[in-house]
């Protein structure tokens, strides 16, 4: 809801709210907060909350170490696992240097002026993301263990899926939040769920996501249990990802919609687009080594091709009538920004169009049983992080959605941390403690 800053602060007098959190994510997309109490809210508002951004990875260097987070009044939400006497709301925030200038370097920022780009051109982009998770047991000293909350499959029910009452918990709370959960489900690996959202424009899609992982981690926690968002737990198990899908309109139609045929070269042209540029920006969409271990199988892509209706696909067209007409790119995990991958796949569609990109034909079989001959030479997704990283390097495209500070930043961390795996003896331990404890 749009609120003006009298209201908001007439909500935070009659809701007793004690504590209030600013929350912003570094370029990697990590959330991260400051919490302010009710009478700093103005000052917030006016000049915002200064934070040490030489702390924060990506951000600023300790001669140049002052930012300002500043509330954005539309995202306020009630975190409604706080108690009700005290209470705590959650803003994400815009960051300014001492100036006033916006910071070039945050997610929010990057991906408001790509939709500007789009709205300049005449187009209003949806995404509705599909996100998918694990639950672990702990031990007896509370630590996440390797073991598997159930042993359900796909769609399965209780008593076999242990993780409905947790999925429950977490679409209640994210409805208490303002965010619209349309469907979950147990996935398909041991302890794995979904939960799929309603579309909203771009920006709120991304914030909604950040939202919902630390929704998830916060209620399997209170569980008994520990929730991680790493692409690719266990080994011999279906990975998680991240589906984007998207859906974009002109003049109020949606020309992904079979029926607008006036938009169907557009929407063709978009496709190309995404396709084209997905080699250089894979980095920012799979960012960790652990990313690359899910392409190929369980529905997991590998090749640059689209179809309709096949899951096997790096795009697919799935079934759909009327707003609910839409692409669905399957690369992108949990792990990533969402606010750079948002902006990047959209800029790249945008670029599509602008150049009347020709779409490839459709590629309608299953790729996981296409024989080898008829794959050879076919566009692949990026081996491994340290071949995205080259590409990204690279990249004039990237260099058009990303400030170059912000691009320096990313890959030069990314870089160390794929030299760091290749040097590591235990390199399943390296995945344990950098990846399923933290992401």
């Amino acid at each position: 809801m749009n609120y003006t800053m009298t209201e908001i602060l007439e909500f935070i007098k009659e809701n007793d709210v004690k504590f209030i959190r600013l929350a912003f994510c570094d370029i990697f997309g990590t959330q991260k907060n400051i919490s302010i109490m009710p009478q700093e809210l103005p000052r917030a508002f006016k000049h915002g909350i200064s934070f040490d951004a030489s702390a924060i990875s990506g951000f600023m260097n300790v001669e140049e170490s002052d930012l300002f987070l500043v509330p954005d009044p539309v995202t306020l939400s009630v975190l409604p696992w706080r108690p009700s006497n005290g209470r705590v709301v959650r803003f994400f925030c815009d960051i300014i240097h001492p100036d006033g200038a916006p910071f070039e370097g945050n997610g929010r920022n990057i991906l408001r002026k790509v939709i500007r780009k789009a709205e300049d051109s005449g187009f209003k982009c949806k995404i509705g993301s599909e996100c998918e998770f694990y639950l672990f047991r702990l031990d007896e000293k509370g630590m996440p263990t390797a073991v598997p909350y159930d042993f359900a499959g796909y769609c399965d029910i209780a008593p076999l899926d242990k993780g409905e009452n947790v999925r429950r918990e977490i679409c209640l709370t994210l409805e208490e939040m303002g965010i619209k959960p349309e469907s979950s489900h147990h996935e398909q690996g041991p302890g794995q769920n979904e939960v799929d959202f309603k579309y909203s424009d771009a920006l709120t899609a991304a914030d909604n996501l950040v939202t919902f992982k630390s929704v998830v981690k916060t209620i399997a926690a209170r569980n008994g249990l520990h929730a991680t968002f790493m692409p690719k737990p266990l080994a011999e198990k279906s990975g998680s990802g991240l589906h984007i899908n998207i859906s974009l309109f002109k003049d109020g139609l949606n020309i992904f919609n079979n029926r607008n045929k006036q938009y169907e070269k557009v929407s063709e042209e978009f496709i190309a687009g995404v396709l084209t540029k997905i080699p250089e920006m894979t980095a920012f969409l799979n960012p960790l080594v652990n990313s690359y271990v899910r392409f190929g199988e369980y529905e997991a892509p590998r090749y640059i091709t689209w179809s309709h209706q096949n899951r096997s696909q790096l795009i697919r067209i799935p079934a759909a009538e009327e707003e609910n007409c839409r692409i669905e790119l399957r690369s992108p995990d949990p792990s990533c920004n969402p606010y750079l991958a948002f902006a990047l796949v959209i800029q790249a569609g945008l670029e599509g169009i602008n150049m009347q990109m020709p779409l490839a034909p459709a590629f309608d079989a299953n790729l996981y049983e296409t024989e080898a001959d008829k794959l050879f030479g076919m566009d692949k997704i990026p081996e491994n992080l340290g071949v995205a990283i080259e590409l990204a390097k690279n990249s004039s495209f990237i260099q058009r959605v990303l400030p170059q500070k912000t691009i320096n930043k990313f890959l030069s961390s990314k870089l160390s941390e794929w030299k760091r795996y290749q040097q590591e003896e235990n390199k399943e331990q390296f995945e344990w403690e950098m990846y399923f404890l933290k992401v």
